[in-house]
């Protein structure tokens, strides 16, 4: 079904009756498997209290709390992004004191800057979902329009299109990144928050500035529905021809089809970007691995679109996930109510798309000595790629490469959480096993004995295992509450009553006022204008001659992504974290270990044949 010509046989999908894993019924099992998730919180949330209680992060190595603020006193980061799993866990004492501190300690009014986009999932996702769960306790929903309301100024620009930071005590807008630029996944993944923030208060101010920002990128010029990476505030316009699935890009594809289902599919024009978009993919960015004939999403840049980087980022992991919900509309597979013998041939092709991308994640875990996936890799896709490849990067036999410095792991939760979305939808007990063989690997490598879990600089050798010495807030408010879901019962939050954002906070589904959906219900009647995406063939010789390379966009891309990360390095150096260095000892029958390391072409490609 999706394939490429030029690169040999292609195998079909895999035969559904082909089961590789034995369908078990966990019962008492599952139960047992959760409470250890539900235990891997608790050491977490006793470490982080004893240590940096009140601070936004925690290095458990150093046992030491840290802020994101540069000139503020911090606001409680990883306080506010657990409040929801708390309460999905059932620890009332934990809560009740993050409440309180949330009610009497917890700040907005300081003068310092914050990036909108994290601000936004996490803390005022963090604190509308809390709203919700807790039965509709004010103290949240007071503090959420105050944040809201201060996070306004950064939507105050030419375009429509906000800064990527915001200062808080002025609640101006300020520009982010080089040249002033925003990530397009920065702007466009603000949606869920503002528009449920303006149903609970009736004031549709912020549901007008996110569905202003969705018009505006409507308007733009795409590539069949795929966007450059980066965004112009000033111009309202995309800035480079980066396109990817992975960072500064990932979460915009994700909210287009969860806007649709928030608003109790009311707001169809988000359904028609999305399924525009996901024709995109399979046209552009899909190709199959040498040996297990794995599907996997690739990058491009929009001026050389059929040159192929088999680079794929773990944030792509949601995008597995995210197909089945939109193929279901979150309603689980039955054989009489939903059987899906009746999906549509479109439905059918884009669920089947979901599994395969979800294995082939999977498989950036199986494959690898330690049971940990990497941060990024790089699919094999033609042996070339592994001619002159060796130890720890490649590994006979694997499908992927690990590049020597994309090795580290954060403990992200895309995996998990697409894990969470098939087993929900299907029932298959395989999405079980192969997260608790994550949730395994992760006990084993990841936790520290004086309490918590630390991100690791490179999981592709078992026997030195080195600690980055951060616990990100996304480990307590997604990874391990995906995992728990993964093991509960499946009428606890509901697929078809509640959407996550992508910071996994579950906020309901409800249908807005009519006032609310005029101007996207206009313009779902209006008809995207249409534009040639590609240089027509008796001008691309001259016009490319102008055009930047390709690949040296994505190196520069990479370059920045990899500035950030070497940021976070410096300020636990800042802080004298130290790195521990752990000997682990050889497991009896352990896993075949497969890692690999970044080949440096781009693949050249045909469009994909449906």
């Amino acid at each position: 079904m999706f394939k490429r010509q030029d690169r040999g046989p292609v195998i079909p999908f895999h035969v559904d009756g082909d089961d590789k894993y034995e369908k078990l019924p966990l019962g008492g099992r599952a139960q047992e498997r959760k409470e250890k998730v539900k235990e891997a919180f608790q050491n977490s949330w006793v470490a982080y209290k004893r240590d940096a209680w009140g601070k936004d992060e925690y290095h458990p190595i150093s046992q030491k709390g840290s802020n994101m603020l540069q000139n503020g006193e911090g606001f409680g980061f990883t306080i506010v992004d657990s409040l929801d799993t708390m309460l999905l866990m059932g620890l009332e004492d934990e809560f009740q004191e993050a409440r309180l501190w949330v009610r009497d300690h917890l700040n907005f009014d300081q003068e310092a800057e914050v990036n909108l986009f994290e601000t936004t999932i996490r803390v005022l996702g963090g604190l509308l979902a809390a709203y919700d769960q807790s039965g509709q306790d004010k103290v949240f929903l007071k503090k959420a329009v105050d944040l809201a309301d201060r996070l306004m100024g950064a939507f105050d620009t030419k375009s429509g299109i906000p800064y990527a930071s915001v200062h808080l005590g002025k609640s101006r807008g300020v520009p982010g990144h080089v040249g002033g630029l925003s990530s397009t996944s920065e702007v466009s993944t603000l949606q869920l928050e503002f528009k449920y923030l303006s149903f609970l208060t009736g004031d549709d101010k912020y549901w007008k500035v996110a569905e202003n920002v969705m018009f505006k990128m409507r308007e733009m010029d795409d590539l069949d529905g795929l966007v450059p990476i980066y965004i112009s505030p000033t111009l309202g316009e995309y800035h480079g021809g980066e396109i990817r699935l992975g960072s500064r890009g990932d979460s915009y594809y994700e909210y287009l089809i969860k806007q649709y289902l928030q608003t109790g599919k009311k707001e169809s024009v988000y359904k028609k970007m999305y399924d525009r978009t996901i024709a995109g993919v399979k046209k552009h960015l899909l190709s199959r691995t040498v040996p297990r004939n794995l599907l996997f999403v690739g990058e491009i840049s929009r001026h050389s679109p059929k040159i192929l980087s088999p680079k794929m980022d773990h944030l792509v992991c949601f995008l597995g996930g995210t197909m089945a919900l939109a193929s279901t509309e979150g309603h689980a597979l039955d054989p009489t109510a939903f059987p899906r013998a009746n999906f549509s041939k479109l439905q059918e092709e884009d669920f089947k798309m979901g599994e395969e991308l979800t294995e082939s994640c999977y498989e950036m875990y199986r494959q690898t000595e330690t049971g940990l996936a990497p941060e990024i890799v790089y699919w094999v896709d033609k042996l070339e790629q592994v001619e002159h490849k060796n130890e720890p990067e490649y590994f006979a036999g694997s499908d992927f490469i690990i590049n020597n410095r994309d090795g580290h792991n954060w403990l992200r939760p895309e995996t998990v959480e697409s894990l969470f979305y098939l087993w929900r939808l299907t029932k298959d007990e395989m999405y079980r096993e192969w997260g608790w063989k994550i949730f395994e690997a992760i006990e084993k490598y990841s936790k520290v004995s004086t309490g918590g879990y630390s991100s690791i600089h490179d999981i592709r050798r078992k026997g030195h295992i080195e600690f980055s010495d951060k616990m990100e807030t996304f480990f307590l408010a997604e990874t391990l509450k995906y995992l728990y879901l993964l093991f509960g019962p499946e009428e606890v939050l509901p697929l078809d009553q509640y959407v996550f954002n992508t910071e996994a906070h579950p906020l309901p589904v409800f249908t807005p006022p009519e006032r609310f959906l005029v101007r996207s219900q206009h313009l779902d009647d209006v008809k995207k204008p249409e534009r040639e995406a590609e240089v027509p063939a008796d001008n691309r010789q001259a016009m490319t001659e102008s055009l930047p390379d390709p690949f040296e966009e994505q190196k520069e891309a990479d370059d920045v992504d990899q500035a950030l990360e070497d940021i976070v390095v410096d300020e636990a150096d800042d802080e004298e974290a130290s790195e521990v260095e752990v000997e682990y000892e050889e497991p009896d029958g352990g896993a075949v270990g497969e890692g690999l390391e970044a080949d440096s072409r781009l693949q050249e490609s045909e469009e994909p044949l449906l």
